[in-house]
């Protein structure tokens, strides 16, 4: 004869190790003696909030029983007020197989589709990363063939996830997203760009950047004018709102763009970006974070204009660019960048500018970099290219070891971070170019 061992046979075992009674262990458990001996006769089904309170009381750990609670919750017509909130605390204990077990199950049948996201959103909402991306990635299988807003959301979530240290798997979530985007809600679309351009500003993928950016813009700008056009012909949704205000999905397209020119050498063009957020003057909102952002991108429009002008041979704005970079912390490593790129184009000393930030540059050292609104991978890359310039600066003034150090430096950083974004004239390359060609020779 075959014994099944169940919740109820655990609990009956217990009762007579233990001596105890059922109106005993009602009261350990706070569970009412007449609903405990329903339960261990079968009459009615063991609640998920009664389980934990049984095994509390029993003195097991946390998520005892578990996996016979699924087996009996599978043994009868599904049931969603028994499993959500068995998923819930399967979250909360991180049991992420028996969540994996329990969608997959459900998804069978597709009227569970729509309770199961909604319970993924709650569980995103609640820094369940890995337990909502388990529901995310069923739901989206289960609707793989449907073409649904609901689908696509799905993989923007599991994007946001995925998102993380390794560049090269953040590569991967975002050309898997990408085909997804126009399949959100509009303004949903938005802050989808924009994520995906962040992301490949981090990889350092400037022709993505420019096509996310300007896809941002034009959308938030057929937006913006459909909220604040009286006579045109389509409503603004007044009932689904972006992250953040409107327009700074206009101008943030715009500082992008500038940041691409930049990057690109086209400098001139760089200027003309900076013009389109410099003047705010057409934003219709008022609010106090209107105006705190409308102040921010004035500032930016200045700080920029420094800076392209530096990058154009300008040396002579330095002083006033580092001078409106060093309250700003977020901005002064990508700021050291481009000053020391000019200071190796344009071959002029810049040992003051480093003393200056030397404080800092030290904290980038201890990996402190995640300040701000940039994100680790973004500060990541960027200190990666900081190391890159600052060897060649080094080398081109003959300070040899100070060069060398930051070039394995540079390396080891980007083999941390799996960076797969080197520069078309990588600091490697520029090294061996100048050993090739006698540009430096060793003191030794």
């Amino acid at each position: 004869m075959i014994h099944t061992t169940t919740i109820r046979s655990e609990l009956e075992t217990y009762l007579k190790k233990t001596g105890l009674t059922i109106n005993q262990f009602g009261e350990l458990s706070k569970i009412n003696s007449g609903t405990l001996s329903t339960i261990i006769k079968g009459v009615r089904p063991i609640a998920m909030q009664q389980l934990d309170r049984i095994v509390a009381a029993m003195g097991l750990p946390e998520g005892s029983f578990y996996e016979l609670y699924l087996e009996e919750c599978f043994s009868y017509p599904l049931n969603w007020r028994r499993l959500k909130p068995f998923l819930y605390r399967c979250a909360e204990l991180d049991k992420l197989e028996l969540i994996q077990k329990v969608v997959r199950y459900m998804t069978d049948n597709l009227s569970y589709v729509p309770l199961l996201f909604d319970t993924a959103e709650v569980l995103l909402n609640q820094e369940k990363r890995s337990a909502a991306a388990i529901i995310y990635e069923s739901v989206a299988e289960s609707e793989k063939y449907q073409h649904s807003e609901r689908l696509a959301l799905c993989h923007y979530r599991l994007f946001t996830i995925s998102i993380g240290h390794d560049q090269e798997k953040n590569l991967r979530a975002a050309t898997k997203f990408e085909g997804f985007v126009e399949r959100l809600d509009e303004i949903d679309q938005l802050d989808a760009l924009k994520d995906l351009a962040n992301t490949y500003l981090s990889l350092r993928q400037w022709g993505k950047v420019d096509e996310m950016s300007k896809e941002m813009g034009r959308k938030a700008t057929i937006q913006y004018h459909h909220k604040y056009n009286q006579n045109s012909r389509f409503k603004y949704n007044l009932l689904k709102k972006p992250k953040r205000p409107l327009f700074l999905y206009i101008i943030y397209s715009h500082l992008l763009r500038s940041a691409v020119c930049d990057e690109m050498g086209n400098y001139e063009l760089a200027l003309k970006y900076v013009s389109l957020y410099s003047d705010l003057s057409w934003v219709k909102e008022d609010t106090a974070e209107a105006l705190r952002i409308k102040e921010e991108f004035k500032i930016l429009a200045l700080v920029n204009t420094c800076l392209y002008q530096l990058m154009m041979g300008q040396v002579e704005v330095l002083p006033q660019y580092v001078a409106y970079v060093e309250s700003r912390e977020a901005e002064i490593l990508p700021a050291l960048i481009k000053i020391i790129q000019a200071a190796n184009k344009y071959n002029f000393n810049i040992d003051f500018v480093l003393e200056k930030f030397e404080g800092q540059i030290s904290s980038y050292a201890l990996k402190q970099a995640d300040i701000g609104t940039y994100t680790y991978q973004v500060v990541a890359d960027q200190y990666t290219r900081f190391l890159s310039e600052l060897s060649l600066y080094y080398l081109r003034s003959q300070r040899y070891d100070s060069g060398i150090n930051s070039l394995l430096d540079c390396l080891a950083s980007a083999s941390e971070i799996h960076s797969i974004a080197i520069p078309k004239n990588s600091i490697v390359e520029k090294v061996i170019y100048m050993l090739n060609n006698h540009k430096f020779t060793s003191k030794g």
